[in-house]
């Protein structure tokens, strides 16, 4: 059996488990919770994985995305359909512009740069009256889409949801594997050499910036409409670390990593204080009851061990393995 078609049938599987999840006892927001994450270090990882480009500024597009679908939504009464594009287009534009300024700088000085403009966006956030600053911004109703489907009910929320990262996603796949996708992957092998074939690279790079900020734009978006609120920790500089991340521990250029990291990291911040709760219940050691407190210290540990042990990322190994299999 080939890589590929192992591939399919893994995409296959999940998005059977993600179908049928509601039905088997999961709670329907935590999985688009996930969902709005996975989406979103996916669009990082076109960004890193397949550019090259190592921005610590992505959490700017998230936030600003949620607060424009938030403020739209909440204020103007637009529908969720308008909202959600409305904070799209915010995302992309604002890619356009952190692009712009960025994007001829390269390694440590496009890094430090991002993570400059995006501080500045966190503050405008924090003292905009429009925001609700450090309370953010609360009460954003879900409404009807087009005008028809009733997103008040979380069953119905969480299929549109699904459809609308399922669909996010194929274009990824799509982008990665067209002719454009792969200039992006000559781009981060070797540069100059793009350049020698007469591909203006500057260009591309912009491109790819501008659909990963629309994609987390739309990331952001989502995740407003299913939790009804928007807040400055969308904004602030440790989400844009959380997201590189997921990226390196699901495993960094590859389409199914991002999923796994995001999925693990979302599941530890969530769970651990229940895991904790179960260990101390049966080994009888008190300390595991703390271990929701320490969710920092447990992701780190995490992270160290697949850094030392899953030198690619957890996907990045399995597809290691399995090309040395096929060998």
């Amino acid at each position: 059996m080939n890589t590929k078609l192992l591939a399919k049938i893994g995409y296959g599987l999940l998005l059977l488990a993600l179908i049928v999840a509601p039905f088997a006892g999961a709670y329907p927001v935590f999985v688009m919770k996930l969902m709005c994450f996975a989406l979103f270090a996916a669009a990082f990882n076109l960004l890193l994985g397949y550019t090259g480009l190592l921005s610590f500024g992505h959490a700017a597009f998230l936030g600003t995305a949620a607060y424009i679908t938030g403020y739209s939504m909440k204020i103007w009464g637009l529908s969720p359909e308008l909202g959600m594009l409305a904070g799209t287009l915010g995302g992309a534009l604002l890619g356009l512009l952190f692009g712009w300024l960025a994007i001829r700088r390269q390694g440590i000085y496009f890094s430090m740069i991002t993570l400059a403009l995006a501080q500045m966006v966190f503050f405008v956030c924090l003292q905009v009256p429009y925001t609700g600053g450090e309370d953010g911004l609360q009460g954003v109703p879900r409404g009807k889409l087009f005008g028809l489907i009733d997103l008040a009910n979380d069953l119905t929320m969480y299929y549109v949801v699904l459809v609308i990262v399922v669909a996010a996603f194929l274009l990824i796949v799509r982008t990665v594997h067209s002719p454009f996708g792969q200039v992006l992957k000559a781009i981060k092998e070797n540069e100059p050499r793009a350049i020698s074939l007469g591909y203006d690279t500057t260009r591309f790079k912009l491109l790819a910036f501008v659909l990963s900020a629309a994609l987390t734009g739309l990331a952001g978006s989502l995740k407003t409409v299913v939790l009804g609120f928007a807040t400055l920790s969308d904004a602030h500089w440790t989400t844009s670390g959380h997201v590189v991340l997921m990226t390196l521990m699901g495993g960094l250029g590859t389409l199914s990593g991002p999923l796994v990291g995001s999925a693990v990291v979302v599941l530890i911040e969530n769970k651990i204080g229940e895991f904790g709760t179960f260990l101390g219940r049966i080994t009888g050691f008190e300390w595991f009851n703390t271990l929701g407190e320490s969710v920092t210290i447990v992701t780190g540990l995490i992270f160290v061990v697949c850094v030392l042990a899953f030198r690619r990322g957890i996907m990045g190994e399995i597809n290691a393995w399995l090309a040395r299999k096929k060998a």
